[in-house]
């Protein structure tokens, strides 16, 4: 029983085979998927896909590297849409120093905004940071984020820094890196951070694991980020699953 909490079913790469992408995913043990916006189309689409079916839930957001396209009537579609049965989180959001396309101040302006958004409806948020991991740990302290909690999606920092986002009540969410021959940072986190505390994600199409690096991802592949950890931490697959799955229920509310 595997959750993979950060997937992109809404992304226009599944368009001619998302139902062989779900059945797949369904006969690995993928019995739940959290299907992540990150602007207006993807938003809607995210929740379109949760009204269609019963195992897909719904996080809506605005990504930080899109925070100039930001508008005040597209914020107001965001603030009804995070109020949906079916959305249960705020975000993908954060910050991202990565790529160049939206000034820092507006995207931490625009970071701001969603976790009072969150804050508003008591959802938790999605986290999105890149070479940004300093400043979001200090703007979620700042705007007592602790209340809500969240995830740090597809972690990348250090242990400890995950151990401070842990106390501010968010859960560490690995994907396809820790599985990499190089990723020896997710694979310390996965070793070192309590089960309790973690999530486990494809982020798909994005970041697929070994030994498929290169191909498109998606939600059939969480096992091999689940696998891994079990090997990382000599624990049986089974109770990764359990585990990680029981983490994201409790996290996004889920009965």
């Amino acid at each position: 029983m595997l959750f993979d909490t950060h997937v992109h079913l809404n992304d226009k790469k599944y368009a001619q085979d998302l139902l062989e992408v779900m059945e797949r995913a369904k006969n690995e043990g993928v019995t739940r998927m959290l299907v992540v916006g990150y602007d207006q189309r993807s938003n809607r689409r995210a929740i379109e896909l949760a009204e269609q079916y019963d195992f897909i839930y719904a996080a809506v957001g605005w990504h930080p590297v899109d925070s100039i396209y930001l508008t005040e009537e597209l914020f107001a579609e965001l603030v009804e849409q995070v109020k949906h049965p079916k959305v249960v989180a705020v975000g993908e959001c954060g910050l991202d120093y990565h790529w160049d396309t939206s000034p820092v101040d507006l995207q931490k302006e625009v970071f701001i905004r969603q976790i009072k958004l969150a804050h508003e409806v008591n959802k938790p948020l999605v986290i999105h940071t890149r070479e940004s991991i300093a400043d979001t740990l200090e703007i979620l302290k700042a705007h007592d984020a602790n209340v809500v909690g969240g995830v740090m999606h597809c972690y990348s920092g250090s242990v400890e820094m995950a151990r401070q986002f842990i106390d501010l009540n968010f859960k560490i969410s690995l994907g396809g890196p820790v599985t990499f021959t190089n990723g020896r940072r997710p694979q310390a986190v996965a070793t070192e951070i309590a089960l309790e505390d973690l999530l486990v994600e494809t982020d798909a199409p994005y970041l697929t694991p070994h030994p498929h690096r290169g191909t498109r991802n998606e939600p059939f592949y969480v096992s091999l980020v689940a696998k891994k950890i079990s090997e990382l931490k000599n624990l049986p697959y089974e109770t990764v699953c359990e585990q990680t799955t029981a983490n994201a229920c409790a996290l996004f509310k889920i009965k």
